[in-house]
Parts: C-alpha cells; structure tokens; sequence
C-alpha cells in the first residue's frame, strides 16, 4: 500500500468525524479539530488507507526529523490495512515506526490484528484528565470548597459579570481578550505558548467550520475569560481552550463552571485533555479531581526495540 501524504483540509473534517463517532474514543486526540488546529505546529499530513486515514507528524528534534503516526481509526480491518500501510512505509524509508496516542484499548487491537508485534510504552505527560460533568457545575463537598471560595470572591468583586455563548456578535472581543492575554504572558519569546495562542485564535476564527462551542465571561463590559471545545463522543465533551485573566481571582474556576453548565448539556464526562508535563496545568488538572484519566502510549515494532538493544 502507497501512503501518500498531503496537507489536511477543512473538507477532510466531514469523512473524518464521520469515522470518529461510529468508532469513538475518550481521547483528546480523536478530534478533527485537534488535529487540523495543531497540523501546522507538529507539521501534520493526511493519507487515505484502507477506508480510513493516517495522519503522519513530523518533529524537528536535535537528531533530525522524527516521524511519526496517529493511531489509526475504523473498524478492526481498516485499523489493519492502516497499520500495515504504515509498517510498510517505514521500512521503504528506513526509519522506526511510531504509532502515538495509543490507548489501552487500541493496544488490544494493535495486538489482535498483529500478535507479538508491538509493544508499548506509557507517559502521564499524555494522559487525559476526565471529569464528571455534573460534579464540575455543583462543586459540591469538602474536596471543592477552595473552587467555591474563588467563584464567591469572583461574584463579590464582580457583581455585574455575565457569560455568553460565543457567537458572530461578541467573538471579536474574545480575540481582543486573547491578544491582550498573549501580551501579558511572554507568548512571543516561548514558541510553545505562541503556538498555543495561534490554536486558541485559529479555534475563534474556524468555530462553524469546525462546529466548536465556545462561551465567556465578562466584566465591566470586557470579556476576562473564555473557553472552547467539542463534542468528542456520544457521552463525553473534550474542552480545548480556556483563557482568563489569572490576575483577576475566580476568573478560571467561574469560566470553567459555566462552559460546562451552558455548553455541555447531554453529555456525562468532559475530557480536559493533558497537562504536557507542565507543573502548574498538572496541580490545577488534579484540583479538579478526575473520575478517570486516558492512558495514551507510544507502540513501536518489537524488533525495532530488539535492534537498539
């Protein structure tokens, strides 16, 4: 099978969400959006395979070009033609092959369709953080009275804020909001928050192309705090952005409070996504306390192991 890779479209979303909700997963990385918002970050392409698609990132690292591949979605005979396809791609190119986001359940898969093929390793860098919905609107008990003190303090030092749904009439103030944001907090002179930053416009920007809900807070008429995200699966909403002011307190708790009321109805889980090893998104994740986390690894060919060793 000849892999032929090009650039992700906004005409792909379709077929490929399609895919998504007849074979759905918890992970963040089963979205669409995700995918297209970071494709120019993690230079993403897209190959057709099997009746479903490979997309393929490659990382600039000290060592060169690391490539490697999503795991694939589908049924149990395109996830074989995909990963077979993958497998024969490396070996033309001579290079290892690297399947990430790879659940617990996709290593199942990956080893009843190649047994004694592939192993795995794990990283809590990449695990995703899931809530129960009703618990982030509540905040009820002992574990969540510091959340409840902020949205108090928050109510009390801003009794004329209001949250809105995103729409055409007030997304601009919420690029105005962002802009000033990435002022504040060095983006420019970090690649990783510019990068960020440019998904968090870009998710503004493309919200009907991408079907995103977004919501905001404000105050004294200007927005402090916005947040973005999608339906990931029947049951489970994924949030991909959240900004707020961290110099007004209660901004982040009130924002991610109402989103989840206003926004996320029907659904029982929200999926936070990651903390990407950062300390402070790991200790505010944790404060929330998750009902689960998504274990996501990295499979890689036995023999690819077996050679390094």
């Amino acid at each position: 099978m000849d892999l032929q890779f090009r650039k992700i479209t906004l005409e792909d979303r379709e077929p490929v969400q399609r895919i998504y909700m007849e074979y759905p997963s918890m992970s963040c990385t089963r979205s669409f959006a995700n995918t297209y918002l970071w494709a120019r970050y993690y230079k993403v392409t897209v190959a057709e395979a099997g009746g479903t698609y490979v997309f393929r990132s490659e990382n600039e690292e000290e060592m060169g070009v690391k490539t490697s591949f999503a795991m694939p979605a589908g049924s149990p005979e395109s996830v074989k033609q995909a990963v077979a396809g993958i497998m024969e791609y490396c070996r033309e190119l001579r290079i290892p092959l690297q399947i990430y986001s790879v659940t617990e359940q996709d290593f199942e898969l990956l080893n009843e369709l190649f047994p004694d093929t592939f192993t795995i390793s794990y990283s809590e860098n990449d695990e995703d953080y899931v809530y129960e919905r009703e618990k982030l609107i509540t905040l009820a008990g002992k574990k969540y009275h510091g959340k409840r003190n902020y949205i108090n303090r928050f109510h009390i030092e801003h009794p004329d804020w209001t949250y809105e749904s995103i729409t055409h009439d007030n997304v601009e103030d919420c690029f105005h909001m962002a802009l000033k944001w990435r002022n504040e907090n060095g983006c420019d002179d970090d690649p990783e928050k510019c990068a960020e930053m440019c998904v968090a416009l870009n998710s503004l920007r493309l919200m009907d192309e991408l079907s995103l809900r977004g919501g905001l807070i404000r105050t004294e008429g200007k927005v402090v705090a916005f947040s973005v995200g999608e339906k990931l699966n029947e049951d489970t909403f994924d949030v991909h952005i959240e900004k707020a002011f961290a110099d007004i307190p209660g901004a982040y708790p009130i924002i991610n409070q109402q989103f989840v009321l206003h926004e996320t109805e029907g659904f029982k889980y929200i999926n936070r996504e990651e903390d990407v090893g950062s300390e402070g998104l790991r200790i505010a994740k944790r404060s929330y306390h998750p009902v689960f986390m998504v274990r996501k690894g990295v499979a890689v060919l036995k023999e690819d192991v077996s050679r390094r060793g």
